[in-house]
Formats: structure tokens, sequence, C-alpha cells
């Protein structure tokens, strides 16, 4: 009876174990066929190579983030074969491009896959037809309405945002901050910069500041130093944040001077934005390595974009893949009704169906929180899935990422 009792219990264990295999084996089957840019290493720098031909680039030249920013396609007749476009869909684009203006740095648009009219970078960075959809708002957050001061958005307590650029490495389709970015690029002045310091200095319960655009990391090295030296001089700010794409869209910013001027300010902290597994690319991974080794934490902030990323296989892999380069993910931002990104919205549905697929599926690490913008400034609302069934005055009951409940005594 006892030896038998031992198989059984041993059979138990080895079911059980089975079991948790075969829970993730449907994404095991996908996981190779969603390629990170680093997997699809060789296709991206053999469009690399087409378009440093067509622009006459030497690797100098394209390892110059200022050479990128000059030779950004602001044209899509100057572009579109490299990517596959064809001409019947050109004027549709370029009638886009008279409404919402669209510029696609050189990197950007080598890690679009011309043989894929689906590849979810082309759809963050090319225009499409649909952006002309009258649905939503220019400003559905109403940052303006929540504006002290020039430059600065404060919707909490004891942190806030200062804007200082609308200058971005290319500007995605998505944004939402669209109705900034103009018909040119521009930094704020340092008059403007200084009132927002102002403000900081003058309300002593901030302790966090954000500093966002456009990008931030448009700004020359020397401005960025100022700005964080004068921030500094404020006691009463703890941390200081920044909101930068350009890890992604330009990572040929993250300089080593940038580095070492970052790092002299701690506690930096920085907030990238990768939306899809085809953004981790060779370049991508160095420039996050270069801040995450000068002690700067790494977060990033999805977006959840139909055709994008409204995928929970997909997901999964960009954040799995975004621990093994140092990025933290944060947040998915469900997102928000910005006039001209119809197309991109998804239903919260999606949003917690991803959320719940990774519990229990991956390490916590790679499962951020699920954050819904309240409109008109109302502030983030983070999203989760009911895993609390019953709360009473001495027991509550719960179920776990499998879905089989428990209770506890509530005491």
């Amino acid at each position: 009876m006892k030896v038998s009792a031992a198989k059984t219990s041993h059979q138990t264990k080895n079911d059980r174990f089975l079991q948790l295999k075969n829970s993730i084996a449907d994404y095991l089957h996908q996981k190779d066929k969603i390629l990170t840019g680093l997997e699809d290493e060789k296709r991206i720098d053999a469009q690399k190579k087409k378009i440093m031909h067509r622009l006459g680039a030497t690797e100098e030249q394209w390892s110059d983030y200022k050479w990128q920013l000059e030779n950004r396609f602001t044209n899509i007749r100057d572009f579109a074969d490299l990517i596959g476009i064809s001409s019947e869909c050109i004027a549709g684009i370029e009638e886009v491009g008279r409404t919402y203006r669209y510029a696609i740095s050189p990197y950007y648009l080598s890690l679009i896959n011309p043989d894929d009219l689906n590849c979810p970078v082309r759809r963050q960075a090319v225009p499409s037809p649909n952006e002309l959809n009258p649905d939503g708002d220019l400003d559905p957050m109403d940052e303006k309405g929540s504006s002290p001061v020039e430059l600065v958005t404060r919707r909490y307590p004891d942190r806030l945002i200062i804007k200082v650029t609308n200058m971005c490495g290319m500007y995605c389709r998505f944004c939402q901050r669209r109705r900034l970015i103009g018909e040119s690029d521009k930094n704020v002045s340092w008059d403007q910069i200084k009132a927002a310091i102002k403000y900081v200095r003058e309300n002593r319960e901030i302790r966090d500041v954000l500093i966002t655009g456009g990008d931030p990391f448009m700004l020359s090295d020397s401005m960025i130093e100022r700005l964080l030296g004068n921030l500094r001089e404020i006691d009463h700010v703890e941390i200081i944040r920044f909101g930068t794409r350009t890890p992604v869209t330009l990572p040929q910013r993250i300089t080593e001077n940038l580095v070492n001027i970052l790092k002299k300010y701690h506690p930096i902290y920085v907030n990238t934005h990768f939306n899809s597994p085809r953004e981790i690319t060779k370049e991508s991974k160095e420039a996050c390595e270069r801040l995450a080794g000068a002690g700067i934490p790494l977060g990033n902030q999805m977006v959840l974009l139909n055709e994008v990323n409204n995928n929970p296989h997909i997901v999964r892999k960009l954040n799995q893949s975004l621990l093994r380069i140092r990025v933290k993910p944060y947040y998915i931002f469900h997102p928000k009704t910005v006039k001209g990104t119809s197309h991109f919205w998804v239903r919260v549905e999606e949003g917690m169906e991803i959320v719940e697929s990774l519990r229990g599926r991956t390490s916590g690490m790679a499962i951020p929180t699920y954050i819904v913008n309240g409109p008109g400034g109302l502030g983030k609302t983070p999203i989760l899935p009911n895993y609390l069934m019953y709360l009473g005055a001495e027991t509550a009951v719960f179920r776990n990422w499998e879905g089989k409940t428990f209770e506890i005594e509530n005491r």
C-alpha cells in the first residue's frame, strides 16, 4: 500500500508539471513566429543598406543621431518603393500629410518589412487614410485645462509634467499630442522653461517631475544639463523622470555624453515606449543597456494598438524580450480617443484579456499595469481582472490565475 501510495503521489506531481507545461503550449507554439528585431536582424540590415544607398550615407553618418534627424523622410514619394507602397496608395498618404505631419527616421524606416503590409512598424510610422476619420478629440485629456502655467500639466498632488519640445525622432501615427507637432520642430525657450521650474520651486509638495514633449531628448545635451541642474537645486524634488521614445525610434541619440550627463543627477528614471517586439533591435538594445549601465532604471509604457499589439502572445513576447534588455514593463495604456487615431482603438476587454493571459504564465516582472486615462484630465485609472470573488467580515474568497478558487481567513 505504501509503495502504491508513493507511486500515486509521484504520478500526481508529474501530472501537475505536465499540466503547467501545457498551459503555455499555445504561446510556445507561436513564440518563434513573433520576431523581435534582433531575430530579424538580417532582413533589417538589408533594408538599412538600401536606405543608406538611397541617401548616400556612411556607417558613421547612420550612427549620428543628428544625421538621422536631418534625413528623416517627410515625403512619401521619397521612400514608398523602399517599403513596398504601391503607386495607388501614394495619393491617399499625401492627402493625410496635408492635415497631419509625418517624419520617419532612416533607422526606424529600416525596421519596416516591405513584404508585410500589416507590419506593426509600418502601421505606427506611415500615415493611413484612416487618420482622416473625424472621430475623437485633439486634446481628450484636456492638458490645456490641467495647465497651471505654460509647459506644465498637473493632475496629481505631488507630481507634474513639463513639456519642453514638440520635436520627436519620428512622429508616431497614434500620438496623443499630434496637435502640438505643428509645421516645424521647435524647442521651447529657456525663459519658458525657467517659468515652469519656478512653479515647481514655489510648490513644495511637488516631489516628482516628468520631463516630456514631444521627446525631451531632442533637447541639446547642454540644455538637458541646464534643466537638470536647476531642478536638482530644488530640495523637495526627489525624482526626475524622462518620457522618451528615442531608444526605440532614434537609439543613436543615447550617446555616451548624454548618459554621463544624466547619471550626474540621480535619481533619474527613464520610461520608454516599445510597442512591438520588432522594435527590439541591436541598436535599441545597446541604447537601453547604456542607460541601465549608468544606473538609470528603465520602464516601458506600451500603448495598446489595434493590429499592432492587441494580441496576448505578442505582448508576452514583447515583455519577456524587454526584460532581457533590462527594461521593466510598466504600463499598458489603453489608447486615448485622439482625433485621427480611431483605427488604433481597441475595446477594454482586449486589454483585460491580455493582462489575464500574462498572470501566472510569465514572471510578475513581465506584467505591467493596464491603465485607462480618464477623459478631461481625470488621470490614470488601473484595470485588473477580478481575482477577489467575495470579501466578508471573517473570510475572503479569491480565484487564482488558473481560475481555481480558494478561501482565506480575513483577520
